[in-house]
């Protein structure tokens, strides 16, 4: 299994990575929210909120894989 500079596997590097960019999106999503609100676009205020959604998702899939990968071969020496 590869790794990266890090020590951890590229796998749980490439998770993380994923995961950190969903939650801040989804963080900034919100604001985009009240941006469409406040200019009474509701259809835009209505896709964000979708978009936001789906990085929830998307963060909590990454979350699920790398509980699987805790422990594993594949983790990384942090999580052995």
């Amino acid at each position: 299994m590869a790794t990266g500079e890090t020590g951890f596997a590229d796998v749980t590097y490439d998770l993380i990575s994923v995961q950190y960019h969903a939650l801040k999106g989804g963080h900034d999503y919100g604001q985009y929210v009240r941006d469409a609100e406040n200019a009474n676009l509701d259809d835009l205020a209505q896709f964000f909120r979708e978009v936001m959604e789906q990085d929830s998702a998307r963060a909590k899939r990454c979350h699920e894989f790398l509980a699987k990968l805790a422990g594993s071969e594949h983790g990384g020496p942090a999580t052995q």
